[in-house]
């Protein structure tokens, strides 16, 4: 179990090892569809960065390495009074952090911010390829209410 990782929110130095563990977590979907410079990425991270609605934020060892990664969005909406709801977006873990206990340390920040903000719930999709991460959600007490649909726009 990993007990020394800190979670902060990404600086610029972080985008190539967040794309490196993004790529490597790649679902069929998006084989073949990413790009090999992970500098073309820096336009998004650095609207993410500024966007007052959104945060990514990046999991490090004790030795400042990025073991995993996580986009959280706060969304307005009129359902449960106006409150906010969050919505978890790549959340990955590196390919060889994955059952440390990264993961749910990354999951219990989130649940923390989406908690300060008053958040009526936190939402997130997962690849059905996923079956892994499928499990983890369901330990950690997220529940499988909806179903979702995509349409690839690239």
């Amino acid at each position: 179990m990993t007990h020394s990782i800190t979670i902060k929110k990404a600086l610029p130095e972080h985008l190539q090892s967040i794309v490196a563990i993004i790529n490597a977590g790649a679902t069929s979907v998006r084989k073949g569809r990413e790009f090999d410079d992970w500098e073309e990425y820096r336009p998004a991270f650095d609207a993410l960065r500024t966007s007052p609605e959104c945060e990514i934020y990046v999991a490090l060892n004790q030795t400042g390495e990025v073991v995993g990664t996580f986009q959280i969005h706060f969304l307005k909406g009129i359902a449960f009074k106006g409150r906010p709801r969050v919505e978890l977006e790549s959340v990955h873990v590196r390919p060889d952090q994955r059952g440390t206990g990264v993961g749910r340390k990354m999951m219990e920040h989130a649940e923390g911010l989406a908690a300060e903000a008053n958040a009526c719930m936190i939402q997130l999709t997962s690849n059905k390829e996923r079956d892994g991460s499928h499990h983890f959600y369901r330990r950690l007490g997220y529940d499988q209410s909806h179903h979702g649909y995509k349409k690839l726009l690239m």
